[in-house]
């Protein structure tokens, strides 16, 4: 059996606490993936499989370490009530990191195969590559929502009713009339709002930077950004549990994946935080964090102590590499790089 599919095959097996539209290509795309007959394919070793595997236990021990985060919550105390830190915990957030290192892997088996001048094999993994990519892609848009196709399905909408309208009124039907009328006006008081979130969407500004170190500001924890949407992409389930309408500027706002370091809690692992709950360090943070994705994820540390994304998680976010500024006030700094 190839590596990557017993990596797929792992991660569909244990993604059914996930609550994205990811999950969902994880399960019925591997299995397509373990369909293809490659017995005696590809035998060479995979480091990445191992450590997945190693990262992604099995579901059993994974309910053994959710039913432990039940008992060893983090609390904080805030209005005189406790909060919980296990809120902003989102499987759907690791998730999306796991597909992540399932792609990466498929493109290790395509380089393999190639290498070992297995070439039908790599143009089948070629094919699963592309096909994965394109429903995460298609999957992702339908999480986040189409901003722009909302508005165009509800133009066109629109355009029906004028026209059921003005055909109410030559009939001299104008009780229908009046009733479409009223409907009209509610839908393009939707079409403007559907319009203005599609522009905020486009144009959003983030205020940190994938591998950027972050304290939260609620509960202190030490964390790295590895991941951002412009709005919260969670389910309704999930925000209502972390209370995400209750933040100052809601579920419409940048939320970000972020890896927490395990000494502070082991596990939490990844959180998907809202903008207003991180803040950026105020000097370099030099000191050891710790997190089991974080060697797949990044290259290493800069001089400032901020993580170096590798350039398939920046293309992923479509991000360019963050050049640490230079202190010119210091005659050494030029050395020191």
């Amino acid at each position: 059996m190839m590596p990557g599919v017993c990596i797929g095959s792992s991660l569909a097996a244990s993604a059914n606490g996930g609550s994205c539209g990811a999950v969902t290509i994880v399960n019925s795309d591997v299995r397509l993936l373990c369909k293809i007959p490659m017995n005696s394919v590809i035998i060479g070793p995979s480091l990445r499989r191992q450590e997945l595997l190693r990262l992604h236990p099995t579901s059993s021990s994974r309910t053994r370490r959710m039913s432990s985060r039940v008992r060893a919550t983090w609390p904080f105390r805030s209005n005189g009530k406790e909060m919980d830190v296990n809120i902003e915990r989102s499987e759907a957030a690791n998730e999306d990191i796991l597909i992540f290192f399932f792609q990466l892997d498929l493109e290790t088996q395509i380089q393999y195969a190639l290498n070992m001048e297995q070439y039908e094999a790599a143009q089948q993994l070629r094919n699963k590559l592309d096909e994965v990519e394109a429903e995460i892609i298609k999957q992702r848009e339908a999480k986040r929502g189409s901003r722009k196709s909302e508005a165009q399905d509800k133009a066109i909408n629109l355009l029906r009713l004028r026209a059921d309208m003005q055909k109410a009124i030559e009939d001299e039907n104008y009780a229908v009339a009046a009733e479409l009328r009223d409907e009209i006006s509610k839908l393009e008081a939707e079409i403007l709002a559907a319009s203005a979130k599609a522009l905020a969407y486009e144009n959003i500004q983030y205020a940190f930077r994938l591998g950027q170190r972050v304290r939260h500001k609620k509960f202190g924890y030490r964390a790295v950004i590895c991941g951002m949407d412009p709005v919260c992409c969670e389910s309704s389930s999930w925000m209502q549990i972390a209370h995400v309408d209750k933040l100052l500027q809601g579920r419409n706002q940048p939320f970000y994946q972020v890896l927490v370091d395990v000494r502070a809690d082991p596990n939490l692992l990844v959180a998907y935080v809202a903008e207003e709950n991180l803040l950026a360090n105020e000097q370099p943070d030099m000191d050891r964090f710790d997190h089991p994705y974080a060697s797949f994820l990044f290259y290493g540390m800069d001089t400032a102590g901020d993580f170096i994304p590798i350039k398939q998680l920046r293309e992923k976010y479509n991000k360019p590499r963050h050049e640490v500024p230079v202190d010119t006030s210091d005659g050494d700094a030029g050395g020191n790089l």
